[in-house]
């Protein structure tokens, strides 16, 4: 899901040169990947009210405005500053929202919305085979409707994980480095989260 990484590097040492130009580039560069990640988590209550566009927008004019901040200290790959930005920025806007509608039953719902949200099912689609024939339509149907309620049922930090892992395409360096782990309990914390994830599918080989 995120621009290669070389291409990125080489912008940025093109920015460190003084090309104002090559900053432009680097921001349209990680756009639709900011879009696809503010999509994925994005509360059904505040898309409502919050154009996407407009949260994407707020989050690469920051990026801008502290990109020289970054490249004196660059402590993690721009990406995973990146999308820090945008979990932050969303984070914020959850707080907002909830502390407006005081819903206290999707107090924990940073991850992905609720059941039935557009985001979990955008999820399952990408998480799902997508080659199957049209005669199995129905059936995918079904699967996705199980995926998104199961998805929904894991506890924040599982359901973060997944999306991470299978949606954003993020490595197990990548993620450790993100949730400020060690590469190991990422890697333990991510079997944990797929062996609920089956467990709530049903999935016979997952333990109960």
């Amino acid at each position: 899901m995120w621009p290669e990484a070389d291409k990125t590097q080489e912008l940025l040492l093109q920015i460190e040169d003084g090309d104002e130009e090559a900053v432009n580039r680097l921001i349209h560069r990680h756009r639709d990947a900011v879009r696809r990640m503010i999509a994925m988590r994005l509360d059904r209550g505040i898309a409502q009210r919050v154009d996407a566009s407009d949260v994407v927008q707020d989050v690469m004019l920051e990026a801008t405005r502290r990109l020289r901040d970054y490249l004196a200290n660059p402590q993690m790959p721009f990406h995973l500053w990146l999308r820090q930005l945008a979990k932050d920025r969303m984070i914020d806007l959850h707080r907002r929202h909830h502390a407006q509608r005081r819903d206290v039953g999707r107090e924990q719902s940073m991850a992905v919305g609720g059941r039935g949200d557009r985001s979990s099912l955008d999820l399952a689609r990408q998480l799902m085979d997508s080659e199957l024939t049209p005669a199995a339509a129905t059936v995918r149907k079904e699967l996705e409707q199980r995926f998104m309620s199961a998805v929904d049922e894991l506890p924040e930090a599982d359901r973060e994980i997944i999306i991470m892992r299978h949606a954003e395409h993020l490595t197990n360096s990548e993620v450790a480095q993100a949730l400020d782990l060690s590469p190991a309990a990422a890697g333990m914390r991510y079997l944990r989260a797929v062996r609920r994830l089956r467990g709530l599918l049903g999935d016979p080989s997952s333990p109960g």
